[in-house]
Order: structure tokens, then C-alpha cells, then sequence
């Protein structure tokens, strides 16, 4: 649960970042790390974990007890399905009867989940507001001219990877954000109006 709400707050991020790489003005960087490993990051995430414990520990036990409902189900299904002469009409029926109650529990726990998730991405999009600095300054104190993603280069030594000089920067830029989102607010608003552009040198994102 922690790491699907993670990944949701960073995955917009993921897209609007470019990417980093140190050798001769080359270097790489993984700059979703860098915000995952900078002490806002951090501060952020267990403030949420004490804030919304009572909703994330209600979704947990949820998807627990969807899990225990639905194996005997699905253990019917499969056998149903493997015996000779299956019904496939009747395998419909059992898949679909699955396949609905899956997607209620999915939507349950959603809910139960939303506001946490909400901060998360609040949180994300603060320090995402200041990656491209944070980049562009490990750049420059690295002198690094050329900045590549680690799955963009063929191969790479450890000493190339400036990702922790990221998370550096970022500590400084921006110490510590807020979980509180604005009742206007929506993911994506923040880095729409202020996110910089990408760096002419920068390798395209994945």
C-alpha cells in the first residue's frame, strides 16, 4: 500500500523530469530517487504515515479481508475450470462475479485511502517544484555538461552517478513541505504553472 501510494504521488513527477548522468562533463542521475531519498521527502511521508494512520490502517485490514473473501473464489474457479467438460458459461459467470467484487474493494479501499494519497502528491509536487534547480545545480558543482537517466547509458561506474548530489541540492532548496493541501488544489496544478523546462542536453525521459 505505502509503495503504490508512493509511486501514484511521484508518477507525475516521472514524466515532467528530466534526467541526469559523471565523466568528462557525462554523468547519470535517477531523479525520482533524489526526491524519494531528500529529507522532505522523508519528513513528509511519516507525518502522513501518524496523520492518516487510522484510514491506511482501515484500508490495509480491507484489503486483507477482500484478499481471504476472494482465494476460496478463486480457488473454485480454477478447479472449476481445469475439471473435464468445463461450463464455459458458467466460468463466465464465476470470473465475472470475481472480477466485480475485486473491483469494489479496489474502489473501497480507494476511498479510504484518498486523503493520504492526496498529501503524498502534495508533498511530491512541492519538491518536484524545485528538482530542475536542484539538477542544475549538482550539474554545476559537478561540472556536468551532458546528463543522462542510468537506463540510458550502456554502462556506467558508480563515481558517475550524481543522484545523491540531487537530493543535496534538494535538501537545501526546499527543507521540508507541507501535507496540507489547499481545498482548491489538484494534482499536476503546481508543475503546470511553474515547473521549468527541460535543459537542451538533457536525454529524453523514459
Amino acid at each position: 500500500m505505502t509503495k503504490f501510494l508512493i509511486a501514484a504521488a511521484l508518477a507525475p513527477i516521472a514524466l515532467a523530469t528530466p534526467a541526469v548522468a559523471q565523466v568528462n562533463g557525462i554523468a547519470v542521475a535517477d531523479p525520482e530517487n533524489a526526491v524519494l531519498q531528500s529529507n522532505a521527502w522523508k519528513t513528509a511521508v511519516s507525518q502522513i504515515q501518524t496523520t492518516y494512520k487510522a484510514q491506511i490502517d482501515q484500508a490495509q485490514a480491507r484489503q486483507n479481508a477482500v484478499q481471504t473473501e476472494l482465494r476460496p473464489l478463486v480457488e473454485a474457479f480454477n478447479k472449476a475450470r481445469s475439471a473435464p467438460n468445463a461450463n464455459e458459461a458458467a466460468l463466465r459467470t464465476q470470473a465475472t462475479a470475481i472480477q466485480q467484487k475485486e473491483q469494489a474493494a479496489n474502489a473501497e479501499i480507494q476511498r479510504m485511502t484518498q486523503p493520504a494519497q492526496r498529501a503524498r502528491a502534495y508533498a511530491a509536487e512541492q519538491i518536484g517544484a524545485q528538482l530542475q534547480a536542484a539538477v542544475n545545480a549538482a550539474m554545476t558543482r559537478k561540472q556536468v555538461t551532458l546528463l543522462l537517466r542510468p537506463e540510458a547509458a550502456v554502462q556506467a561506474q558508480p563515481s558517475t552517478d550524481i543522484t545523491a548530489d540531487v537530493t543535496t541540492e534538494l535538501n537545501r532548496l526546499v527543507p521540508n513541505v507541507s501535507i496540507t493541501p489547499p481545498a482548491n488544489w489538484q494534482p499536476g496544478g503546481q508543475q503546470q504553472a511553474g515547473a521549468p523546462a527541460a535543459p537542451a542536453q538533457a536525454a529524453p525521459g523514459r
